[in-house]
């Protein structure tokens, strides 16, 4: 028997191990089944589990699940990061504990140290991924440093640098000048920061006392300036293009050059150009052939390239020291407060420094054509399809890649140096050795490249090196391409075009035939969480309270294609409440004799067979709810599979369905409670299994203690033939549901007193309708509260009529009710509804209050007018019922 309550904290841990070693999750490369793949992006070995996760992951749980019991070779690929910067700050940080450094240890030594946290700490991550259900293949458990990944990284590198798409190079960069490495556009964190905006005088060469006035936030920059632009089109400037400037405390000449990066409308319309030390700058060189002087060092302290008092200087102290220079010497116009966005590291928090150094980098233009032409095509989709549209936004826009970083924790490059600089690229040391030998004619001394690869590199190769490559493994040739890669917008560009690229270039074919694009989850009010703003939502402590199916049920119900996730406890607690409403059903079905399955079932079982007309209701009601749900899992639509599922459970199997059976299954007839008990239990089976995917602790643990066969995540997915649906059955029941839903909302609009049991007229039924009456006349009485039914040729006194298809149904409610004063109490409430719609509709289109609220704000606005229009309506539908009454 079950028991009273559902607790999950003794349910998860159990039914988790069971699946795991039974080889529940394994996949089966040498089977005959269809195969079915889905690439784990791995999360950072560093990680632990966020509400983003949680999303994630659930919603690729759910798809390997659902495909599982359809039958198909499921293998979800699992594995994580090995996260090289946020894993090198990890063990810096143990380091500088114990007083040490790095350097202290040594290269060697350091990376020991990394493999041992690794070892000890790593698993944090999946071990939470399996708290949350996740139903991985977990033995083939990948890792981007593993020895088969490396191999493969080092064939990709070594491949593409004799095909002349790795290579060398001097460009711009994000530099941290603390960690003295590389980072990648998605590590950089932009911060609205206070600041200022200096406005400075370029004197004009051989025009004394004219002056170009450009205004920057970085004046320590301008000591790099090697020309300034202006727009081809501004006549101010016209006949400065192609003179010069003399650049102030430095005395250097540089031109004027038409460009049109430069702003007209913003600023003075002149801008500095510094090549060497903003990207967009780097870019007017390169149009116009300016020189790009760098003058930082890694620290980012001024260099000897600029003038001899300034050199030495940490970069904020040079600009203040400048500043007051300019001020000193008459070339400072005036200084304005300005609010502009600084780029910081999202790991150390310093300031980034663009920064011109020699790097590798990957032509990645070369790589995204075959990537923009596959999606161009259809090989692979995303949805949703508007997400195409930033994916070839980033890949026609294009940069070269920068693929090296100045850390030890990582894929140190396959590139080997002689001491005159020449590079040797091979996949190992000895064949590097073989190559200079070749060149040289004698064996020479070589060294290797300190540097490591980006991350996002390997991350690259995910898809393929997972399954063996670069050998031609069984599993390379039956799970690539996959089916199906799940992630977030964010990573479009960093990890899922670099996929597309390397898995086009390498294996010939797309890495996935549809990425499916999940939305960011926010706070209740729309904001995204931070440990600043203090809203962070900790899903395990969201497991711990209401259990991991009522968050996974939240997480699927919430996942509407283009639309963040506002995620407050109280949905999950719906989501515990749902999960409390299936056991309590179970249970009363258990009471019943509804279970174990293989008793109330009779094996040849067939709802289309039975004699009363609520049981071929509710059959071809199950058969509908499962076709909508399979339809909506297959098109990625996780949130209606979830509100499908849960009306059924809710409201057509517990509260109509279970109440319409209570009076069968407490009755004298055995073969009318047999049959019940047959498709109540044959009902929830199902139920079951189409709940499993997204709730898979609580349907395992009810199939099991409800008799079912084996386990269910090992069940057949219903496959309910179309004729289940009885259209006279669904059109009988469909109508006691919306006579007794009619009676019940006119109750409740003029507040009659739940126990008073009404006297109920009808006028003007067709024969249908009366029939139906007639035969639900018990259902109507009890589950609508009646008194009486009667039919009447005259509407009575007191009564508030409804039509419900074929009959007008009148409520009687002057007995218990004075309308009079309800219809008053209704007028005063619409009056004050009328006033808050008035106050909504008036801040919505106030342009000030647009302009100047967070969009968070805006939305929560909106919600509340459609709130209050929503109760609006309802209180004039009673009012106007009592009026025409």
């Amino acid at each position: 028997m079950l028991e009273k309550t559902y607790r999950p904290e003794t349910v998860e841990t159990r039914l988790y191990e069971a699946w795991e070693q039974s080889g529940a999750f394994a996949a089966d490369p040498a089977g005959a089944r269809r195969p079915y793949t889905i690439m784990m992006p791995p999360p950072n070995v560093t990680g632990s589990l966020h509400m983003g996760h949680a999303l994630t992951f659930t919603l690729q749980d759910i798809l390997i699940r659902f495909e599982r019991m359809r039958g198909r070779d499921a293998l979800w690929q699992p594995g994580t990061d090995h996260a090289g910067i946020a894993t090198e700050i990890v063990v810096t940080n143990q380091l500088a504990e114990e007083g040490k450094t790095r350097g202290d240890l040594g290269r060697a030594a350091f990376i020991e140290r990394v493999w041992a946290w690794k070892a000890e700490s790593g698993g944090t991550i999946t071990r939470q991924l399996r708290r949350l259900g996740a139903s991985a293949d977990w033995p083939r458990e990948r890792f981007t440093m593993d020895t088969g990944l490396s191999a493969a990284v080092r064939r990709v590198f070594v491949t593409l640098y004799r095909e002349g798409l790795i290579y060398r190079d001097k460009r711009l960069v994000n530099w941290d000048p603390v960690m003295h490495t590389v980072i990648s556009d998605l590590e950089v964190d932009n911060r609205e920061t206070r600041g200022k905006l200096w406005h400075i005088r370029y004197p004009i060469e051989g025009e004394p006392g004219r002056y170009l006035v450009v205004a920057t936030t970085r004046p320590e920059t301008m000591l790099g300036d090697t020309g300034v632009a202006v727009h081809p089109e501004d006549a101010r400037y016209a006949d400065l293009v192609g003179k010069t400037v003399r650049l102030p405390l430095v005395g250097r000449l540089i031109p004027v050059v038409a460009d049109p990066y430069a702003d007209p409308e913003k600023g003075s319309g002149a801008v500095k150009i510094t090549p060497a030390h903003d990207f967009n700058d780097f870019e007017v060189g390169r149009r116009h052939g300016l020189e790009a002087i760098n003058i930082f060092d890694r620290d980012a302290h001024l260099n000897d390239a600029v003038p001899e008092r300034y050199r030495g200087l940490e970069r904020f102290v040079a600009r203040k020291k400048i500043v007051a220079d300019l001020d000193a010497a008459g070339f400072l116009e005036k200084v304005e407060d300005q609010v502009s966005m600084v780029p910081h590291h999202d790991r150390s928090g310093e300031i980034i420094e663009p920064w011109l150094t020699d790097q590798w980098f990957c032509n990645a233009a070369a790589l995204a054509k075959p990537a923009i032409e596959a999606v161009e095509c259809g090989q692979t989709v995303f949805v949703p399809r508007q997400w195409e549209n930033t994916f070839f936004e980033w890949l026609r826009n294009i940069q070269p890649w920068c693929i090296s970083r100045q850390l030890w924790w990582g894929h140190q490059i396959p590139a080997w140096y002689d001491r005159d600089g020449n590079v040797f690229v091979a996949e190992t040391g000895e064949e590097a050795a073989l190559l200079a030998a070749e060149r040289h004619g004698r064996p020479v001394d070589l060294t290797q490249d300190e540097d490591v690869l980006d991350t996002w590199f390997s991350s690259a190769l995910w898809p393929f090196s997972t399954l063996g490559w670069p050998d031609a493994t069984p599993e390379l040739k039956r799970y690539y391409p996959g089916d199906v890669l799940v992630t977030g917008f964010d990573i479009i560009f960093f990890w899922v075009a670099r996929m597309m690229m390397q898995g086009l270039h390498f294996m010939g074919d797309v890495p996935f035939r549809t990425v499916y694009i999940h939305a960011l989850v926010r706070d209740e009010r729309g904001q995204k969480m931070s440990k600043s703003k203090g809203n962070i939502i900790d899903p395990l402590d969201l497991i711990d309270r209401y259990g991991c199916d009522a968050v996974r049920f939240t997480l699927a119900g919430l996942a509407s294609p283009g639309r963040d996730i506002n995620l407050s406890e109280k949905r999950v607690e719906g989501g515990r409440n749902f999960a409390t409403k299936l056991w309590n059903a179970a249970r009363y079905a258990e009471i019943n004799g509804c279970a174990p399955f293989g008793n109330a079932t009779p094996p040849d079982f067939d709802p289309r067979q039975c004699r009363l007309t609520v049981n071929r209701w509710i059959g071809g009601a199950t058969r509908d709810c499962a076709t909508g749900v399979t339809a909506a899992l297959e098109t990625f639509r996780f949130d209606e599979a979830a509100h499908l599922l849960y009306h059924f459970v809710w409201g057509t199997f517990c509260d109509w369905y279970l109440e319409f059976t209570k009076p069968i299954l407490a009755g004298d007839e055995a073969a009318a409670r047999a049959e019940t008990q047959a498709t109540t239990a044959w009902v929830l089976a199902r139920l079951l299994c189409l709940l499993h995917p997204l709730m898979p602790f609580l349907t395992e643990e009810l199939w099991h203690e409800l008799g079912g066969a084996g386990m269910l995540i090992g069940a057949a997915w219903p496959d309910l033939p179309p004729d289940l649906h009885d259209p006279e059955a669904a059109a009988e029941m469909d109508w006691i549901v919306a006579a007794i839903s009619t009676i019940r909302a006119i109750r409740t609009e003029v507040n009659v007193p739940p126990a008073a049991r009404l006297p109920l007229v009808v006028r003007d039924a067709d024969a249908a309708a009366a029939s139906r009456i007639e035969r639900h006349r018990e259902h109507l009485l009890r589950l609508a509260r009646l008194s009486d039914i009667a039919a009447a040729g005259t509407a009575p006194a007191g009564g508030l009529a409804a039509v419900v298809d074929g009959a007008t149904l009148i409520l009687r409610v002057g007995d218990v009710i004075d309308l009079a004063k309800e219809k008053a109490r209704l007028a005063k409430e619409i009056g004050r509804l009328d006033g808050d719609l008035r106050k909504f509709a008036g801040k919505l289109a106030n342009p000030d209050f647009l302009a100047k609220a967070k969009p968070e704000i805006i939305d929560e606005q909106r919600q509340r007018e459609a709130d209050a229009r929503r109760d609006r309506d309802r209180l004039q539908a009673a009012y106007d019922r009592i009026a025409a009454g």
